[in-house]
């Protein structure tokens, strides 16, 4: 059961990646991409695999170190549950970056590599992100206009709504 269920986190998540990036500024990827509740059937599974292990992973994280990630890990629930939370994880991260970049105007065409990379390595995809999307928020004045519901740019001389970045806090 715990390999069935390591694997379906996976598969649980794979419908929405391949739409952020086969199907970028289509309607549905527009609203999958914008809800936080793609991951709660990951979460379910990460709860499934996490139950059974609670004392182990209460211990690991409460008292963080590398010998209890270790003991933790060395049980297929415990990193079973580990693999799902990263899967939820990553999936949020994936959805966030693709928003940026739609509101940012980065082309699909270096999105959807850098996407895939995610996918396999979150923290590079992130720091590869992170750069492009300072270089063209400073190249744009932090926001480009979008028409409101379709992540798509505005055209120039247009009032199309434009997302609230609380990072740049406008």
């Amino acid at each position: 059961m715990t390999g069935f269920l390591f694997e379906l986190s996976f598969w649980l998540a794979a419908p929405v990646w391949l739409l952020l990036i086969l199907a970028p500024g289509t309607r549905l990827t527009e609203r999958l991409a914008a809800s936080p509740l793609t991951v709660v059937p990951v979460l379910l599974v990460y709860l499934a695999l996490a139950l059974p292990v609670l004392p182990e992973l209460w211990a690991a994280v409460s008292s963080p170190d590398v010998d209890g990630f270790r003991e933790l890990t060395a049980l297929a629930d415990g990193a079973g549950a580990i693999w799902a939370q990263v899967i939820a994880w990553d999936l949020l991260l994936g959805q966030w970056m693709y928003r940026e970049a739609r509101r940012l105007g980065i082309s699909a065409w270096v999105m959807g590599p850098l996407l895939v990379l995610t996918i396999l390595l979150s923290p590079i995809g992130l720091l590869l992100f992170l750069p492009l999307r300072a270089i063209r928020r400073a190249g744009t004045g932090g926001a480009t206009p979008v028409v409101a519901g379709t992540g798509e740019a505005a055209p120039a001389g247009t009032a199309g709504a434009a997302a609230a970045d609380p990072v740049a806090g406008n």
